[in-house]
C-alpha cells in the first residue's frame, strides 16, 4: 500500500481535480444550469424521504396481516391491502423521483463533458511543436478519452449518488435510534464505519494498481496506434510479427496488472460482504430478541430487516462507486495536467494582427536551438525582398526547415530576431501570421475526409468556383473529375488513397486557395520522382508569381532560377547569389551540383553507373 505521503499527495491531486471540476457544475454566468442543479437535489431529497419513510409502510402492512396492529386508527381504516398498495406506490415514488433526478441533471452533465473536451482539445491544439513531438498521438487521445468519462462519471455519481448515500445513512440511523434503541444505531453505525474504513484502505491499494493497468493500456495503445499508422513500412520491412511482439509485450504487462485489479476486487468485495452482513445478523438477532419478549412487533421485524438490506444496497453500491470516483479522479487528474502544461509559444497582451504590405521576410542574426546543447543556427543574417524567391540549400541537419518552423513560429528565436515587413513576428498575433503564410510541406498529409474537404482546408468560406480554380491551377481538376465521386471522393487516412504526386497537388491547391502573400516550400518535391517533380514544378512556380517564397530545397535543379540562393551550412550561411555566380565560384553551391548533376547522369545513363567517388573528384 501507498506510504502516508503518498496518500496525502494523492488527495491533494484529488482535491484539486474536483476545484476544477466545480465551476462546470455552478457557473457564474449561466443560471439555467444553477437551476437544473438545485432542481436535481429537490428531487433527489424527495426521492430519498419517500425511501425511507417506505419500510414504515411495510411494517404497517406486516402488523395488519398479523393481527397485531394495536393504537393507529388510520392504519386499522387503511387495511392490510390499502398498507400493501401504499408500499408499492411509495417504492415507485422513490424510482419516479430518481428518475426525474437523472431527466433533469443529465444536459448539466452533458454540457460540463462537452465544454471540457472543447477546452482539452483547443489547449492540445494550442502547445508548442516541442510537446507535440515529444508525445504519441495515441497515449494522448486515450488520456483525453478516460479524462473526458472521468468527468462524466465523476458528476454524474459524487453528486447524485455519495451525496444522498450519506443521507440515507443518517436518516436510517435517526430512526433506528428514536424508534428502537441507541443500540441499534451504534451497531449501524459501527458497521458503516467499518465497512466505509475497509472500502477507502482497499481501494487507495487497488487505484495504485489500476494507475499501473492504465500506463500499461496507454503503452500498448500507442504501439497498436504506432504500428497501424505506419502499415506501410510494417509491411516494406515484413515486420509484421515483431510489432506483434512488441503489442503482445506490452499486453502482457496490462494483463498482468489486470490480474491483480481483478484479485484485489475479489478480495474487497468479501471483505464488504463479511462486515455488511455481520452488522445485518446482529441488528436482527436483537430485533428477533425484541419479538420474543414481546417489546417489539413481526412488522418491527421486518422493518429492521428492511431499512438493512435498504442500506445494504448502496453500501455496496458506495464500494463500486467510490473505485470509479478514485479512478476518475486519476483519469482527470493525468487530463488536468495535460491542461496545466504551458504554452511554448504565446501572443503577448494586447498583440496586434499582421497586415502584409510587400511580404519582406528578414532574419537579423537569428539563433536557435532545439537543446541548449546543441545550437542549430548560429546568427544567421537574411532578408528575402517582397516578391522575391529566395532558395535555402545546403546538407541536412544544416537548419533549413528549422528557418520555415521559425517562420511560422512553431519555436521561437532563442537569439537575434524575425521579422516581416519590420514587425518581429513575436510581437503580433499567431493567428495573423499563420493567415499570411502558405506552406507546402514535403509530405502533404491529408485528412481522412473527401477531396473538396482538404482543398477547402485552405479557405472554408471560399466559393467552390474559386476552389475548382486553385484545383485547376495545382492541375489537379482533371484527375479529379476521372475519379468515380469527383471531388466528393474519400482520401483516406493520411490521403493514402492518392499517390504522393496526387496529394502534393492537392497540398497546392489548398495553399493557392488560402491565398496568402508569402510562400514556404519546405522540399515540397523532394518525396516525388522525377517526372511527377517536373510536373508539379510547374504548379509551383506559377503558384510563386507575385508573392514572396522561401523555397527549402534538396534538389537543386528545382531553385536554379530563383532570384538568390543561399548555402546553408551547419547553422551558418557559407554562400549566396544567383545559380549562376555560385557555379562561377567554384564553391560549395558548384560542389553540390556537379555532384547532384553526376547523380542523375548515372540513373538516366543504360551503361554502367558511375560510381560516387568518381561524382564527388568531377565536382572538384
Amino acid at each position: 500500500m501507498a506510504g502516508p505521503a503518498q496518500q496525502s499527495d494523492g488527495w491533494k491531486r484529488s482535491v484539486r481535480t474536483l476545484r476544477r471540476v466545480a465551476p462546470y457544475l455552478w457557473p457564474e454566468d449561466e443560471a439555467w444550469v444553477r437551476r437544473r442543479v438545485v432542481l436535481s437535489l429537490m428531487a433527489l431529497a424527495f426521492a430519498k424521504v419517500v425511501s425511507v419513510l417506505t419500510p414504515f409502510l411495510y411494517k404497517a402492512a406486516v402488523d395488519a396481516l398479523s393481527n397485531e396492529t394495536r393504537s393507529d386508527a388510520w392504519l386499522l381504516a387503511i387495511g392490510a391491502i390499502g398498507l400493501t398498495v401504499a408500499y408499492g406506490l411509495a417504492r415507485v415514488g422513490s424510482i419516479g423521483f430518481n428518475e426525474l433526478r437523472d431527466v433533469i441533471f443529465v444536459r448539466v452533465g452533458q454540457r460540463a463533458l462537452r465544454q471540457l473536451a472543447l477546452e482539452t482539445f483547443r489547449h492540445i491544439h494550442a502547445l508548442s511543436m516541442r510537446y507535440h513531438i515529444t508525445r504519441k498521438t495515441g497515449g494522448l487521445s486515450r488520456i483525453i478519452e478516460r479524462g473526458v468519462k472521468g468527468v462524466e462519471f465523476l458528476l454524474r455519481f459524487m453528486l447524485l449518488s455519495v451525496g444522498p448515500l450519506i443521507l440515507e445513512l443518517s436518516m436510517v440511523t435517526v430512526i433506528f435510534a428514536l424508534v428502537f434503541d441507541w443500540r441499534y444505531a451504534a451497531v449501524v453505525l459501527i458497521t458503516i464505519a467499518l465497512y466505509v474504513t475497509y472500502t477507502f484502505k482497499i481501494t487507495e491499494w487497488r487505484v495504485k494498481i489500476r494507475r499501473k493497468m492504465n500506463e500499461q493500456d496507454t503503452d500498448a495503445n500507442q504501439k497498436a496506434v504506432d504500428s497501424l499508422l505506419n502499415f506501410e513500412t510494417v509491411k516494406y520491412f515484413g515486420a509484421e510479427a515483431r510489432e506483434a511482439a512488441r503489442y503482445d509485450a506490452a499486453m502482457a504487462g496490462y494483463e498482468q496488472a489486470a490480474v491483480k485489479t481483478g484479485q484485489s476486487l475479489s478480495m474487497l468485495n468479501f471483505g464488504q460482504s463479511l462486515i455488511i452482513t455481520t452488522g445485518l445478523v446482529i441488528v436482527m438477532v436483537m430485533a428477533a430478541m425484541g419479538v420474543q419478549a414481546g417489546v417489539l412487533t413481526v412488522g418491527d421485524f421486518v422493518m429492521v430487516n428492511a431499512y438493512m438490506i435498504q442500506i445494504t444496497m448502496p453500501l455496496n453500491f458506495l464500494g463500486t462507486v467510490y473505485r470509479e470516483i478514485r479512478q476518475a479522479l486519476v483519469d482527470m487528474g493525468e487530463m488536468f495536467d495535460l491542461l496545466g502544461q504551458p504554452a511554448e509559444i504565446t501572443d503577448k497582451p494586447g498583440a496586434p494582427d499582421l497586415k502584409v504590405d510587400g511580404g519582406e521576410v528578414e532574419l537579423e542574426a537569428v539563433k536557435f536551438a532545439y537543446d541548449p546543447t546543441r545550437p542549430i543556427l548560429k546568427g544567421v543574417s537574411l532578408k528575402v525582398g517582397a516578391g522575391q524567391t529566395v532558395a535555402i540549400v545546403g546538407p541536412s541537419g544544416s537548419g533549413k526547415s528549422t528557418i520555415g518552423r521559425l517562420l511560422f513560429r512553431f519555436y521561437d528565436v532563442t537569439g537575434g530576431a524575425l521579422k516581416i515587413d519590420g514587425r518581429d513576428v513575436r510581437d503580433i498575433t499567431q493567428d495573423s501570421l499563420h493567415a499570411q503564410i502558405g506552406v507546402v510541406p514535403q509530405d502533404t498529409v491529408l485528412f481522412n475526409d473527401t477531396v473538396l474537404y482538404n482543398i477547402a482546408y485552405g479557405r472554408p468560406d471560399a466559393p467552390r468556383e474559386e476552389l475548382i480554380a486553385a484545383a485547376k491551377a495545382a492541375k489537379i481538376h482533371d484527375f479529379i473529375m476521372s475519379l468515380p465521386e469527383g471531388y466528393e471522393t474519400k482520401v483516406g487516412e493520411r490521403g493514402l488513397k492518392l499517390s504522393g504526386g496526387e496529394k502534393q497537388r492537392v497540398g497546392i491547391a489548398r495553399t493557392l486557395l488560402k491565398n496568402p502573400p508569402i510562400l514556404l516550400l519546405d522540399e515540397a518535391t523532394s518525396a516525388l520522382d522525377t517526372q511527377t517533380e517536373r510536373d508539379i514544378q510547374d504548379s509551383l512556380k506559377a503558384m510563386g508569381e507575385g508573392r514572396t517564397v522561401i523555397t527549402i530545397a534538396h534538389r537543386l535543379s528545382t531553385i536554379a532560377d530563383a532570384d538568390r540562393i543561399v548555402v546553408l551550412e551547419k547553422g551558418e550561411i557559407v554562400e549566396e547569389g544567383t545559380h549562376d555566380d555560385l557555379l562561377a565560384r567554384g564553391g560549395r553551391y558548384a560542389a553540390m551540383w556537379a555532384r547532384q548533376s553526376a547523380d542523375e547522369e548515372t540513373k538516366e545513363a543504360p551503361g554502367p553507373r558511375l560510381r560516387l567517388a568518381d561524382a564527388e573528384e568531377a565536382a572538384g
